[in-house]
């Protein structure tokens, strides 16, 4: 496939596979205006533009899927929740866990050593505690998602890597465009996006994904 057809793909794969829960989808909605604070911030308030990033984009979108979303088997989709897993192009369920995890060790480990095991100057942790957390969090998210873009050159080729690593970065910006209407549903008291108007006119026609090799 071209480009952005991938892209299509990618995104309507994420879309009928991990949103069917319309709450979800009102918290990827906040969560994208954050992204979009976020990116405008970096230039100017970058310690700020961390701490929203991830303190409120990042837990308001994973408590969206953690929270939310269920897992049971997807008769949409025809699909069980292992399934899914399996062929997630991004960070499934696991693979996040162990991302979140590292993010929360970090405040606890520069509390306890300022220095980070050695690996800061006393000039670098001069600026303070909070700086020196916004700092080692940026380097999180921006090391998962060059890490994983990599990883995707070995596992499925440069083209799926860079057009996921696109997906990623803009986000935010078609969270808002497809999930601007989720409120009002939840206000009708619609849950669940039964995603009847997306499988009338599919954007891409592709086969299903492959599982990633084993091991």
């Amino acid at each position: 496939m071209r480009f952005f057809e991938e892209l299509h793909r990618q995104r309507w794969d994420d879309h009928r596979y991990y949103h069917h829960n319309r709450i979800n989808q009102c918290l990827h909605l906040a969560s994208a205006s954050c992204f979009l604070a976020s990116y405008a911030l970096i230039f100017v308030r970058p310690v700020a533009a961390v701490m929203v990033g991830w303190l409120l984009a990042m837990v308001l979108r994973q408590a969206g899927h953690f929270f939310f979303e269920p897992r049971s088997y997807d008769a949409v989709n025809q699909a069980t929740h292992d399934y899914k897993e399996s062929v997630k192009v991004g960070y499934n369920l696991r693979r996040k866990v162990v991302l979140l995890s590292l993010w929360a060790a970090v405040p606890l480990a520069l509390w306890r050593d300022p220095s980070f095991f050695g690996l800061l100057t006393p000039r670098q942790m001069r600026p303070g505690w909070i700086h020196n957390v916004a700092v080692a969090w940026l380097l999180l998210g921006a090391g998962a998602v060059v890490f994983r873009t990599l990883h995707l050159f070995f596992l499925l080729g440069v083209q799926p890597g860079l057009v996921w690593f696109t997906k990623i970065l803009t986000d935010p910006v078609h969270d808002i465009r497809i999930y601007h209407r989720a409120p009002l549903h939840v206000l009708r008291g619609e849950m669940y996006d039964d995603m009847s108007d997306w499988y009338r006119a599919p954007p891409v026609v592709a086969l299903e994904p492959q599982p990633e090799p084993q091991g």
